[in-house]
């Protein structure tokens, strides 16, 4: 497995902190990242049933024998642990005691949040970023990944991504949604994921949604609430500022793994996903997950936005960073037009302070500025977070 970008950060925190707390979706490689790291300590994995019984048995005695410190592996299984640890940190006062991993559930956050608070840094790894996939192919198409997607496994093992995809949705949904919500009818929310998946890039209607599902709206909000909280999905919200027209105030949303949409709808191709009346959105997909990886891995929480008027005026994508707004349109086509610049423009004519030129990402093979604004290839610059925020 290669080493990954999260790392650096990891020790980091490890060295400043008594708990580093690593949540993020499953099989995004956590377990493997926090035992490369740190492969002296001790390891147990909660999801073991031997260890989780015992721990949970007598906590105490299980954490007295790891006082000097170990990695606690899907620590969401046995949250009440948690408690225990805050005692343990506070009598050592040494940092980098313990090191935790989790699907990031409901109930972990608040306990993490009444136990460890102020104890713990907490770090997100999602799946691998395209510079990391870097390690494993130089040249990726853009339509490939959004068909294979970034989770580790798929690349160390060479898998194939339908059967990979066909498994981790059977798993998901038996293990954690049911872990979560009551689920009556899985058609429906297999359905619903299929849905949604259509809705890439989309502003959220939950009305619409419930409508097409047979479910009511405050089902669906709490579907679309379980999917976020387990990292399949995230939202983009949208961008508030004292400007004189009315925005749209509902997010997007798109998916942790873009390989996990293709899935969804069908698309098994390269071939497919390029000629796919989705591709826009898809490409879009994959650039700001990966535009997210990049700044999560160097510990930071982006402020990532979109924006539309109600006049139709928008912005795929807007960044803010180091006191500047950068606005970002995502095109999938692989030649340049300039049309691809129009709403950039827009948006900096609304007279918003501190907005940087921006920048174009599209599927092209050239890179070059225009008037300020930079025109390239995502795939092709080594790390897009710090491409655009260091220089958009």
């Amino acid at each position: 497995m290669i080493k990954r970008e999260i790392t650096k950060e990891l020790i980091e925190c490890a060295a400043e902190y008594p708990v580093v707390t690593v949540l993020g979706p499953r099989q995004s490689g956590k377990t493997t990242l926090v035992q490369m790291t740190f492969p002296d300590r001790p390891y147990f994995s909660l999801e073991d049933p031997d260890t989780r019984i015992a721990a949970q048995a007598d906590p105490r005695s299980f954490l007295g024998q790891v006082e000097g410190g170990a990695i606690l592996d899907e620590i969401q299984r046995l949250p009440i642990l948690l408690s225990y640890i805050q005692g343990i940190v506070d009598k050592a006062r040494k940092r980098g005691i313990f090191i935790l991993t989790g699907s990031h559930q409901p109930r972990l956050h608040e306990a993490i949040a009444q136990s460890l608070a102020g104890r713990t840094a907490i770090l997100s790894l999602w799946p691998f970023s395209v510079s990391e996939l870097r390690h494993y192919k130089s040249d990726w198409n853009a339509f490939e990944l959004i068909v294979k997607g970034c989770f580790p496994r798929l690349h160390e093992e060479d898998l194939r991504p339908r059967r990979f995809f066909n498994n981790y949705l059977q798993t998901y949904v038996e293990r954690d949604v049911r872990a979560l919500i009551n689920l009556r009818d899985l058609s429906q929310f297999q359905m619903f994921l299929t849905l949604l998946a259509g809705r890439i890039g989309q502003v959220v209607n939950l009305t619409s949604l419930s409508n097409d599902v047979g479910v009511s709206a405050t089902t669906i909000r709490n579907w679309l609430s379980v999917l976020k909280a387990s990292y399949v999905v995230f939202e983009l919200p949208p961008f508030f500022a004292n400007i004189r027209k009315r925005v749209v105030k509902s997010p997007k949303v798109y998916f942790t793994d873009v390989g996990l949409a293709s899935f969804l709808l069908g698309i098994h191709t390269e071939e497919q996903a390029s000629r796919d009346p989705l591709r826009g959105n898809l490409y879009e997909n994959l650039v700001i997950a990966d535009i997210v990886k990049g700044a999560l891995n160097r510990g930071i929480r982006p402020e990532v936005y979109f924006f539309r008027d109600s006049h139709g005026n928008e912005v795929d994508l807007l960044i803010r960073e180091n006191g500047r707004l950068i606005p970002v349109e995502i095109k999938s086509a692989a030649t340049f037009s300039t049309d691809f610049i129009k709403g950039l423009k827009r948006f900096k004519g609304l007279g918003l302070d501190h907005v940087a030129a921006g920048a174009i990402l599209y599927n092209g093979d050239q890179a070059f500025n225009i008037r300020g604004v930079r025109i390239i290839n995502p795939l092709d610059v080594e790390n897009l977070w710090e491409t655009l925020t260091l220089f958009g």
